[in-house]
């Protein structure tokens, strides 16, 4: 008998880790300032205010800097500064050349995992938040960057104060590394004659001169967003730093062990995977997915799925894109004009800018909530029990079943017919059913 191999557990939070409350303290004490100058701007340049820039589009100018300068006590470097930070961290959000508020700015006060998750952002962020060292090989300071997750994890194993000595030769061992795994052999005619080889070659190893100013920047550049401190020739995890690197290492180890099996799957199939699980199994799933793909690919397939002809399919996927959160709102914006994608969209953008789920609904128009119902019912058709579409009809808007039979033969939706005749078929009331068969009949005939 095949036996599942037993799950390997996740890393555990480092001793001493502060409760998620103080740490959503440290990290809005950390963007504090970033915080305000968000609010000045929405505050003062929102289109229809007073001192709105002339455009309208809320983007910090020279003058909206010194202004901001001026009525903040601020020097326009910090304001710039700040913008920036508030821009990592998603309290500010750019689309083209327009600035608004981040759904995280309007969290700010209420909800602690928001304050946290743009902390997390700017933490992921942390070569563009300090100047790149300008006297050195972009590829090399690309392997730096790329390199520092171990150097990393290595300090929050360590739990205290380490020699950047140390983390030197650390990091001079994974550079090799990562240029021993791209290391390749060439194939095809050569110029010159190939000399005789016993073995692959090794790249050369990276010397300390080459790295120590480049770990220099990397360790200077985390400690500008909170993430350690540098003393002594020594560094050190904040615990917001220690927190962090935590959550990563988590969500590698979920990467490593998907809890259905279906990490490796396609978006398609593994939605379907996820079809018969619990919530809170089918959230885990998506976790495990999504950590193993780069987030803009995985956006893109998951919405690919949606658009296809499976209702279910459609739902999961943004259900899907909740647990990808702030990341994904570019590419959900993207699809508001695609009439089967639009009402789940719009549902995700207002929740993701803070509506109560329970009252998200209300920015759906009528003929929009109605095609949702449809959709919704197309996939418990599919994929359901008779009972649970008679409970069905219970979520439409309409306030009488023949108000939401009118409404529904007039949006369109194209599998209308399918839905009524396997309603008509499931509810237990015979008045009902024949005249829900007779709007069917009508949709499928064109009769009124």
């Amino acid at each position: 008998m095949n036996q599942r191999p037993a799950r390997r557990p996740a890393p555990r939070p480092p001793e001493g880790t502060p409760a998620p409350a103080e740490l959503a303290g440290m990290a809005r004490s950390r963007l504090a300032g970033a915080a305000r100058v968000a609010r000045w701007a929405d505050t003062a340049l929102r289109p229809g205010r007073a001192g709105a820039t002339a455009d309208g589009k809320a983007t910090l100018t020279d003058a909206t800097a010194e202004r901001a300068a001026l009525e903040l006590g601020l020097t326009p470097s910090q304001v710039r500064a700040d913008w920036d930070t508030a821009r990592l961290a998603g309290l500010v959000e750019v689309h083209g050349d327009s600035a608004r508020p981040g759904w995280r700015l309007r969290a700010w006060h209420r909800d602690d995992s928001a304050v946290l998750r743009g902390w997390v952002a700017l933490f992921d962020a942390w070569s563009l938040a300090y100047p790149e060292p300008v006297d050195h090989e972009p590829a090399a300071v690309a392997e730096v960057v790329s390199a520092m997750p171990q150097v990393l994890s290595f300090l929050q194993l360590s739990a205290g104060p380490v020699p950047v000595e140390q983390l030197l030769d650390l990091l001079q061992q994974r550079v090799r590394e990562l240029r021993t795994e791209r290391c390749e052999v060439p194939y095809g005619p050569q110029r010159e004659p190939a000399r005789p080889v016993a073995g692959l070659a090794q790249p050369a190893a990276p010397a300390d001169a080459e790295l120590a100013p480049l770990l220099d920047w990397a360790l200077h550049a985390l400690a500008s967003v909170g993430a350690l401190t540098c003393a002594d020739d020594q560094a050190t995890l904040t615990p917001l730093g220690s927190w962090a690197v935590w959550v990563k290492l988590e969500q590698i180890c979920v990467a490593a062990q998907s809890p259905a099996g279906n990490i490796e799957a396609a978006a398609e199939d593994m939605l379907r995977g996820c079809a018969q699980l619990r919530p809170n199994a089918a959230r885990a799933e998506y976790r495990a997915w999504l950590a193993a793909r780069p987030v803009g690919s995985a956006v893109t397939e998951l919405l690919d799925a949606a658009r296809g002809d499976d209702a279910l399919l459609r739902g999961l996927a943004f259900e899907a894109l909740r647990v990808v959160g702030a990341p994904a709102e570019p590419d959900v914006r993207l699809v508001v004009d695609e009439p089967t994608l639009r009402p789940y969209a719009l549902l995700w953008l207002a929740e993701q800018e803070g509506t109560d789920p329970e009252d998200a609904h209300e920015v759906l128009t009528r003929d929009e909530a109605t095609w949702l119902w449809v959709d919704t019912a197309a996939a418990v058709a599919d994929h359901g029990e008779a009972p649970m579409l008679v409970r069905h009809l219970e979520s439409a808007v309409q306030p009488t079943v023949p108000a939401l039979l009118d409404e529904v033969r007039a949006v369109g939706h194209p599998r209308t017919v399918q839905v009524l005749v396997a309603l008509a078929a499931a509810h237990p009331d015979p008045a009902l059913a024949k005249a829900v068969r007779r709007a069917a009949f009508q949709v499928h005939t064109g009769g009124s």
